[in-house]
């Protein structure tokens, strides 16, 4: 499983990226716009945030669905333990701590930007005949959503007393249209080829790994895989570490029509209750 790395502004960035996504549902982004020292700040500010335990004042709203969520609330799809993590939903409407700085805001506001773009390249690059499916426009499905959700993740040192079955993060496929995540502080993620072998993802600094969510591939008739992937546990010698992650999930409007099935709104209903975010 070859995830091809795609410099930005390279001038055949959008068929080469869009071809990784369709052979391996990831892609690799590098030379992109965004600072450096903005993702450490906004990794420095949520590393105190999770330290503190002012935390459990923003604890996360069931209905919204953003705030805190503390360990041991979701499980992937199929799975009955719990992930080992710690995560906070930054919405542009919801709550945000008072430790937090605009910085935050920046890099949401950044990355969906350029999310934007990449869907430019995904619809400039999908035949015509799968093109056809589309409701809409992709990048135009994103505009004005109420539910793009920036999801910054601690996933803290084991202890040794955690449920034996449970992971970082079980296998899974996201649930969105796309994702862009923020190379993660510490290795961990690893994606599942077609033979269901795993292979691991760059964690490298300054890289953006976006994949394809089950949201674009109902859109597309299934064209796009959602590919799925996990975080594993630490080898021993790191188990003391923890590791943080962002990434921006990227969902249509409520009423954009995915597919005679769906629509944006059914859809992320129904996944949630299955992760045990909804009941």
């Amino acid at each position: 499983m070859q995830v091809a790395k795609i410099h930005y502004n390279d001038k055949n960035a959008p068929a080469a990226f869009t071809k990784s996504l369709k052979d391996t549902g990831f892609g690799l982004l590098v030379d992109h716009p965004i600072l450096p020292e903005l993702i450490k700040t906004v990794y420095r500010e949520w590393k105190d945030f999770f330290e503190s335990e002012l935390k459990h004042t923003y604890l996360f709203d069931p209905l919204k669905q953003d705030g805190y969520f503390p360990l041991g609330t979701e499980n992937a799809k199929g799975y009955s333990a719990k992930d080992h993590k710690e995560f906070f939903h930054f919405y542009l409407w919801g709550r945000t701590p008072d430790s937090i700085s605009p910085a935050t805001k920046e890099l949401y506001d950044s990355l969906v930007n350029i999310t934007s773009l990449l869907l430019e390249w995904i619809e400039l690059n999908t035949p015509p005949e799968i093109r056809s499916r589309f409701s809409e426009p992709l990048k135009d499905m994103i505009k004005d959503s109420k539910t793009n959700l920036l999801r910054i993740i601690h996933y803290p040192p084991f202890i040794g007393s955690e449920d034996s079955q449970s992971l970082r993060a079980a296998p899974h496929e996201d649930i969105n249209l796309i994702t862009l995540l923020v190379a993660g502080t510490k290795p961990g993620l690893e994606a599942q080829d077609k033979n269901g072998n795993w292979h691991k993802i760059s964690t490298d600094p300054g890289t953006i790994i976006v994949n394809i969510g089950d949201m674009l591939k109902e859109v597309s008739g299934g064209y796009y895989p959602s590919t799925t992937h996990r975080v594993v546990n630490p080898e021993s010698e790191s188990a003391n570490n923890s590791r943080f992650s962002m990434p921006l999930f990227l969902h249509p409007r409520d009423n954009v029509q995915l597919s005679t099935h769906y629509t944006a709104k059914t859809y992320l209903k129904e996944r949630l209750f299955e992760i045990g975010l909804k009941t």
